[in-house]
């Protein structure tokens, strides 16, 4: 007798497409919505909102979080979900540095490497696996502290340099 359904993922391949294609214009948006004039450089709305001081790298990560959240929902491996979480790691880490890290926004295109890996691993991968939810849970909750800590280390580091300034 066949399988029966229940052993199948939750999200069917062909439902697949329009989230991969959502998720693909969100990356869009985030890394590239703006061709810069007389060149081939993409910039989107993550490293500007990497300009705001203290709350632009955290909006930057949570709205990350997102592709990588529905990356677990289609069935991405964890090793795979670990590569995407560390690319938003080293986006949100590096870009909460002034200056430098607005730069490195500027190069540094975290959700179009997630999204290939996303498209790699459904195209190159015939096994999805079903949704942990606990590890969805975990990932959020991990990847919500490390916002938060794009939040409070300026604030910590603005008050070390005010303090270097003042003597006090």
């Amino acid at each position: 007798m066949p399988d029966s359904p229940s052993r199948y993922p939750i999200i069917e391949p062909d439902a697949k497409d329009p989230t991969v294609r959502r998720l693909r214009q969100l990356s869009r948006i985030l890394d590239n919505a703006i061709t810069i004039p007389g060149t081939q450089v993409g910039v989107g709305i993550d490293p500007i909102l990497g300009l705001l001081p203290v709350g632009g790298d955290f909006l930057g990560v949570m709205l990350s979080c997102y592709i990588v959240v529905e990356a677990a929902r289609l069935g991405v491996p964890r090793a795979t979900i670990g590569r995407m979480v560390f690319n938003i790691i080293v986006d949100g880490l590096v870009g909460s540095f002034p200056m430098l890290g607005d730069l490195f926004d500027f190069a540094w295109k975290a959700n179009t490497l997630n999204i290939q890996l996303l498209e790699d691993n459904l195209k190159f991968s015939s096994q999805t696996q079903k949704a942990d939810r606990l590890f969805i849970f975990a990932l959020v909750a991990g990847l919500l502290v490390i916002a938060i800590v794009l939040v409070v280390l300026p604030v910590i580091l603005i008050r070390l340099l005010w303090q270097a300034i003042t003597g006090g």
